[in-house]
């Protein structure tokens, strides 16, 4: 999952002839009802087979894979009823947001109950919007189904139907295949089938007007869809930078075991009205769904998309080639979450970067930059917190607030620990390599053993690696960012530089709570000098400005009339601190942030350093 501050695949299913005519009782069926759309609510039906039981749960997930947040998406199902076969209604009590108990369940036949989208919803629910979903009748269906499709008790393995009953003028995309498709007269039913529960929840599905293209990547079909309510966008518009970005993904990875078939889901959000706010990525086997504003200017959504669905596509390596029995008999109502989230976050987000000056999408310069921004956001979190410790521990409320920093510090984990590979190895192994391995021995279908990980690492590479792990991630000492760099002949800089109100370049100060509609200076990031010298601090919630209220919903009119002010004008400012309000005048003043930089070296090219700098960056 990749989120972004603005505010920021799944398994092709293999349908032999067998599964196609898979008997009926062999099956969990489910029937989604896009066509008939009430009070906002979609219904669903779902029918389990014969039950031998006298009792049994169904339950909706409390939290699902890449995600690392518990969600309760049940939460968002109600008026659930059971079924006899003749049609009668049997005892079934709600235990908590995501289980029912089905008394009697010999006799029972089916579960029929509603679910309200999550974008429509107050703050989503708590959901980040690419796991979430929407609902509007007739235009445009968003559909992660583990928000919508739950499991009866130990049938997580069983195949799943899924009939999805949709308006005419739609079409689904996703890369799991419609195997039957019937017209209905008035509606269309899109027949879909998975081996397995997984299935289900790691296949999203955007219904939409249909706005799709393709391209092949050496032998990999990749799809891309988008849906773009005000028709600002569309996919031949986007196509050529995904393409360029896919190919140059491919020719980093090399040989290795991915999917036939990549779909890309592309939701822009409408700015003006009531919809998703949380903008970012969820990976899946073989997709990733993306929501974005619809507001970016195209060079815009080609930069965003270039790093977010780059991020989520190197999620094919970990941990959806290479994970723990954590991740692959994940439990999505009691989950135990794995200590490795350097690897499937911290690893995915260094690649992410690094594909790009290894491809020449980005140059030197760019990339040191990229990497010096995340030393500094690391650096608002415990740098001595045990990265194993803190991954194992993610749901619990000590943790979670530092989630975000697995995009900072795990990559700079990947990034230390790839330069030490390389030292060692004298330039020939670096951390793809080491992956690469990984998945020669586990591969999708194999997990290792959550304690063992660390230990096999090292001994397919060097004993000095047991010392980086114990020291830096399984450890508390602090990674010493400058010897890294020195050793590829990288230095660093400091130097005050010009900045914006409220944006460092495309770097919010300022974030917002959801939940509460406020604004706020974010405390992983630095202060600029014209806020600092006034007396704001990390963490003060905007009240008002020179007079005017600001929320989430007027934020963006604060920054656009920002970049007008000019220097010596009145300034007036109420925040809320500790639950007091405050007020601080001064005159408006040029605002600067201190910045490090990190710059290559002057060395010549037979230097021990500068060689491993090239096989570091260019492999």
């Amino acid at each position: 999952m990749k989120k972004l501050i603005l505010v920021l695949g799944v398994l092709a299913t293999v349908i032999s002839c067998k599964s196609v005519s898979q008997k009926e009782n062999d099956l969990i069926v489910v029937d989604v009802f896009l066509h008939e759309v009430e009070n906002d609510r979609v219904k669903v039906t779902v029918n389990p087979g014969p039950i031998a039981s006298d009792s049994l749960k169904f339950y909706l997930p409390k939290t699902v894979p890449g995600t690392y947040a518990i969600n309760d998406y049940g939460q968002f199902s109600s008026d659930l009823v059971a079924l006899d076969y003749d049609g009668n209604p049997i005892d079934a009590t709600r235990q908590d947001d995501n289980t029912w108990v089905i008394s009697n369940s010999s006799s029972f036949d089916k579960l029929t109950y509603y679910v309200d989208d999550t974008f429509d919803s107050q703050g989503e629910g708590g959901v980040f919007s690419p796991a979430g979903t929407n609902f509007e009748a007739g235009d445009n269906f968003m559909l992660n189904l583990h928000a919508m499709v739950g499991y009866f008790e130990n049938t997580k393995e069983t195949p799943y139907k899924i009939n999805v009953h949709r308006p005419s003028n739609l079409a689904a995309s996703a890369s799991l295949p419609v195997i039957n498709q019937t017209d209905q007269g008035s509606y269309v039913t899109d027949e879909f089938f998975t081996d397995r529960y997984f299935g289900v929840i790691d296949h999203p599905i955007l219904y939409t007007e249909p706005d799709t293209t393709s391209f092949d990547i050496d032998g990999m079909k990749v799809l891309l869809s988008i849906h773009s309510p005000n028709s600002v966008h569309t996919t031949e518009d986007l196509k050529p930078a995904l393409e360029k970005m896919v190919q140059a993904q491919k020719s980093f990875l090399g040989e290795i075991d991915n999917t036939n078939v990549y779909a890309i889901l592309l939701y822009l959000s409408d700015m003006e009205n009531p919809d998703a706010r949380g903008f970012g990525a969820l990976e899946h086997h073989t997709s990733t769904s993306v929501v974005l504003p619809e507001t970016m200017t195209l060079e815009q959504l080609e930069e965003t998309m270039t790093d977010v669905v780059s991020h989520e596509f190197f999620h094919i390596i970990t941990p959806l080639n290479i994970h723990s029995r954590e991740v692959h008999y994940f439990d999505y109502n009691d989950p135990k979450m794995s200590k490795h989230l350097w690897m499937y976050e911290g690893v995915t987000e260094y690649f992410a970067n690094l594909f790009q000056i290894n491809q020449g999408l980005i140059t030197e310069e760019e990339f040191y930059q990229r990497m010096n921004e995340k030393i500094e956001t690391s650096m608002a979190f415990d740098d001595t917190m045990s990265f194993t410790e803190m991954s194992e521990h993610i749901l619990e409320d000590e943790y979670k607030d530092s989630y975000y920093n697995v995009y900072q510090k795990g990559a700079l984990i990947g990034m230390a620990l790839d330069i030490r590979l390389r030292e060692l190895s004298d330039g020939e192994m670096g951390i793809l390599d080491l992956m690469k391995t990984l998945i020669s021995k586990y591969g999708k279908d194999t997990p290792f053993k959550d304690d063992d990980l660390i230990a096999e690492i090292v001994a397919l590479t060097y004993p000095e690696i047991q010392i980086f792990f114990d020291k830096h991630v399984t450890g508390s000492t602090p990674i010493p960012y400058e010897e890294y760099f020195a050793k590829v002949g990288v230095e660093k800089t400091e130097n005050l530089s010009k900045t914006g109100y409220f944006l460092n370049g495309r770097t919010p100060f300022i974030d917002v709570n959801q939940d509460e509609g406020t604004v706020f200076f974010r405390e992983s990031y630095p202060m600029n000098s014209f806020f600092k010298d006034l007396g704001i601090q990390k963490g003060d919630s905007i009240k008002s400005i020179n007079g005017t209220e600001y929320t989430l919903q007027n934020i963006r009119n604060l920054i656009s009339t920002s970049m007008a002010w000019e220097e010596g004008e009145d300034f007036k400012i109420t925040i809320l601190r500790d639950g007091k309000e405050m007020t601080f005048e001064g005159k408006t003043a040029q605002p600067y942030i201190k910045k490090t930089s990190l710059e290559s070296a002057e060395i010549d090219s037979d230097n021990p350093k500068f060689r491993l700098r090239q096989a570091w960056l260019k492999g």
